[in-house]
């Protein structure tokens, strides 16, 4: 849906009304009329989503209501960039646009000609539909659902049914859990992505003999999204009175009869597929807290249900299927209880690995594999039918995504889940289809793109930015997204997800029109064809993006919103194709680029601008306070800012992300309009910043730190640099300092220990130069990463009490370190040291040791979690 990105756009509109009102005069009032009305489009457009069977009527007034929203978005995009607003000769496929009027006068017509009549047919059109919406929502059991409690009902017994294979490991783990004594009622939780196996995992334990012996009543409960209590007590009941006529029973007598079994009974409750926080609390009211002999079991996608669920155990974490297990289970589906055909089971290995340990792909895999093998004739042509599915495995998810003819047991597990997201959440889910296969997704380049394509809302007290990563945060909870990397202080660092989930967002972003792959087929054929890409919002590619350009003729598209290419190898780029970069978000990979154009600063809407080069310094015409929304400069390259005029008084306001710039760039104006700064790279001749007017104290918002100074090392350049431990290089509300090649005297660094806010320290490059650190008491209170690179340290002296919040601790090229200090055991979590002499490896394996003996309950212990990173050859 498109609605996430309407509200960014009107409200940018209006914003951009307020700062130029001189170039468009009364249209402010029409587009807050426009808003109103498109919030009300929005709601239709929920109320349409949610109901999950639809009728040819129903899909088209979805399809009208978001083509309305679209052509929102295109006037007013059009009206400011003809308006004088952008300006802009870098307008993304802008040389076909139709000449606008005003603002005011555009926005008129289209509400009187496409928005307000829309609005009138929608509202008759809905009251005629029966959606469902509200049925099935009540706790106290009133409403069901009636289609959805009937697949439930078939659940267990398909389970019943199917072999179980795998999960050896992992049964042996909940059943361990199971037999654990506590002193009151145990809750355990599995979690996981759609497919991968919680119920069956929790069949397979619910059937073994050792659970029967040891709970006489075993009860299995199925949850699912909308939670009927009064069925869950009826399920209940029944494992303790299989014989009685419960049907009688009122709410109330069902209530006291379930509390009544359950206080003193040694049971096993299996709670499947609880969908919501909500749910589990309505259901943990009835179960007796201080049955000790009781056991509970929860499966769930939601990692905050599993956590909720239990706050003294962590929820277990399903993991997927090893090489070994998925072809067995490939094998189980095709050939059941029948060996494979040695001829095929090279290529049906290969096919399994390709499932990524997932056995809901496996299943959708193996029926494909079925039919081929009865369909095709003679063992070459099955061969060769089993090697294109090896070939095209993500093809043949998409198939069978979009197959509406097929039953869906299994494809259906992932609109599940979609259906359950939030409004906010499912344009961000959808978009990383946009990513290819197996690709390792940065989190930053992801919530910088959610905020350029308008997904991202402005929340009360918080940044696009916060909102973006806890957008990401909901999805990697909810099991749709994986964590691949996680950084020193546990943020999520890369994510990607598992294509069955990207074969999803594909499918389901082509039928809203999101987003659309261009791909060129083994002879040379682009498709979609160039002619029709202007029915697209958004276009992606994971090919050469000169095979696009050079079958283009004359770029066109209005509609379109942004153009990704996500290729590795360089490429030459034609002058003339420059403007097909999109404005809102642009990374530029040239390896000798050491100067950009004052034609930059025409992108109005530019939000990321991100600058991959092997230059040591960029000079930078372009002016960045005509930037009015850009929010991120990132490169490793020093900018020189040439122009640095102002251009009013909300000029650089937005800025949040500047790095990195020349030490004769920093200067007070700078850093005045830049006031709201949280990232900042200062790069080159340090010393020069002595001869500038520059401070930072102002930047208050100032977290991120980093101070790179390209001196040699001279015996003068520790004095020179010592300003920069002045509090006005050193704002006091710092998270993050990155420090290298400054040379500073050991004897100084108590001065960054002073911050109290500071959680991740880099030392590089001989930051700090001398034989000897003596930590400070009271110093580096809640640092709790610290790197050290390159230094000629010798004896570091600490003492218990010092670094109490320090989890984990990087040592590279520390030739002349004598040891690392042992107190440091009590709160690290992680040592990871290379490059060091043997001394200091010794006193890392005894810090290991110490954290072996410590026992469970000394506070700021966190024994169990530690790990020692050693390089290859130690031990």
């Amino acid at each position: 849906m498109a609605d996430a990105a309407i509200t960014f756009l009107l409200e940018n509109g209006v914003q951009l009304v307020k700062s130029y009102y001189d170039l468009i005069s009364g249209a402010e009032a029409e587009l807050k009329q426009l808003r109103d009305e498109v919030a009300l489009l929005k709601a239709y457009l929920r109320q349409a989503s949610r109901k999950e069977q639809k009728d040819d009527p129903l899909r088209e007034m979805e399809r009208q209501i978001r083509e309305a929203i679209y052509d929102a978005e295109d006037t007013i995009d059009s009206c400011l960039t003809d308006a004088g607003v952008a300006n802009s000769k870098f307008k993304l496929f802008r040389s076909l646009r139709p000449k606008r009027g005003t603002l005011a006068s555009e926005v008129k017509s289209l509400r009187k000609d496409t928005v307000t009549p829309l609005l009138t047919k929608a509202e008759k059109f809905f009251a005629n539909v029966q959606t469902g919406e509200g049925s099935g929502k009540s706790l106290d059991g009133s409403k069901s659902l009636q289609e959805p409690r009937r697949n439930l009902r078939q659940k267990v017994p398909s389970i019943r049914q199917d072999k179980i294979v795998g999960f050896e490991d992992e049964e042996k783990t909940v059943l361990g859990y199971l037999m654990e004594k506590r002193p009151k009622l145990d809750v355990i939780s599995i979690i996981g992505m759609p497919g991968l196996g919680k119920t069956t995992l929790a069949w397979k334990v619910f059937q073994n003999e050792d659970v029967k012996y040891e709970f006489p009543i075993r009860i299995w409960v199925n949850v699912s999204q909308e939670l009927n209590m009064k069925d869950v007590l009826v399920t209940i009941l029944k494992g303790f009175r299989k014989n009685d006529d419960l049907s009688r029973l009122d709410y109330d007598d069902l209530l006291e009869s379930v509390c009544d079994s359950l206080k003193t009974t040694r049971f096993l409750l299996v709670l499947d597929d609880v969908w919501t926080v909500d749910a589990l609390e309505a259901i943990k009211k009835v179960l007796p807290n201080d049955n000790m002999m009781a056991k509970v079991l929860i499966t769930t996608r939601d990692e905050h249900v599993g956590t909720r669920a239990n706050v003294n155990r962590k929820p277990h974490k399903l993991a997927f299927l090893k090489e070994k297990e998925s072809w067995e289970l490939l094998r189980l589906k095709v050939f059941e209880d029948d060996p494979c055909p040695g001829y095929l089971e090279s290529t049906g290995k290969q096919i399994a690995k390709k499932c990524g340990g997932l056995p809901l792909a496996l299943v959708v895999i193996g029926g494909i594999l079925v039919d081929q093998f009865t369909k095709a004739q003679g063992s070459t042509a099955i061969l060769s039918a089993w090697e294109d599915v090896e070939e095209n495995v993500s093809k043949y998810f998409k198939d069978y995504v979009k197959d509406e003819e097929k039953e869906k047991g299994t494809a259906d597990v992932v609109a599940l889940s979609y259906n359950k997201l939030p409004d906010a959440l499912r344009d961000c889910f959808l978009y990383l289809g946009v990513f290819r296969e197996d690709y390792e997704i940065p989190a930053w380049t992801l919530t910088r793109l959610w905020i350029a394509e308008g997904f991202i809302q402005q929340e009360d007290g918080e940044s696009l930015e916060k909102t973006a990563e806890e957008n990401l945060n909901d999805l990697i909870s909810r099991n749709l997204v994986m964590v691949e990397k996680r950084n020193h202080i546990n943020e999520v660092k890369t994510c990607r997800v598992h294509d069955v989930i990207r074969q999803f967002c594909i499918s389901k972003a082509d039928e809203q029109n999101l987003f659309k792959e261009i791909k060129k087929s083994k002879e040379g054929v682009l498709h979609p064809p160039v002619a029709d890409i202007d029915k697209y919002r958004r276009l992606c590619m994971h090919s050469n993006l000169s095979d696009f350009l050079s079958s283009v003729r004359r770029l066109k598209g209005p509609g379109i919103r942004s153009f990704l290419c996500f290729y590795n190898e360089p490429f030459a780029m034609e002058a003339k194709y420059i403007s097909t970069i999109p404005d809102a978000y642009v990374t530029l990979s040239w390896d000798d680029l050491d100067f950009l154009p004052g034609a930059i600063s025409e992108l109005w809407n530019l939000q990321t601008l991100v600058i991959d080069t092997k230059s040591r310094t960029i000079d930078m015409e372009a002016n960045i306070w005509k930037l009015i929304q850009l929010r991120h400069l990132k490169t490793k390259a020093a900018i020189k800012l040439l122009d640095t005029r102002g251009e009013g008084r909300k000029a650089g306001e937005n800025l949040q992300t500047l790095s990195r710039l020349s030490p004769e760039s920093c200067k007070d104006e700078v850093f005045t309009k830049a006031r709201f700064l949280k990232r900042l790279g200062i790069s080159g001749r340090l010393h020069n910043l002595s001869g500038t007017n520059c401070s930072l104290e102002n930047l208050a918002f100032l977290e991120n730190l980093k101070l790179v100074n390209d001196l040699s090392y001279e015996l003068e350049t520790g004095k020179s640099l010592r300003s920069l431990l002045q509090p006005k290089f050193l704002p006091r509300k710092l998270k993050r300092l990155t420090l290298s090649a400054t040379y500073l005297d050991w004897s100084d660094i108590s001065t960054l220990g002073e911050i109290d806010t500071l959680q991740v320290l880099k030392l590089k490059n001989k930051a700090f130069i001398g034989r000897r650190w003596k930590v400070q008491d009271g110093s580096f209170e809640k640092l709790q990463f610290l790197l050290i690179a390159n230094t000629d340290l010798v004896y570091w002296v600490a003492s218990a009490g010092h670094f109490p919040s320090l989890r984990c601790l990087v040592l590279r090229n520390c030739d002349t370190l004598s040891e690392i200090p042992l107190c440091l055991a009590e709160s690290l979590e992680k040592l990871d040291i290379a490059h060091v002499p043997e001394s200091t490896f010794e006193s890392a394996k005894k810090i290991q040791e110490n954290k072996k003996l410590m026992p469970l309950g000394q506070e700021n212990a966190r024994w169990g979690t530690f790990e020692l990173k050693l390089p290859a050859g130690h031990k």
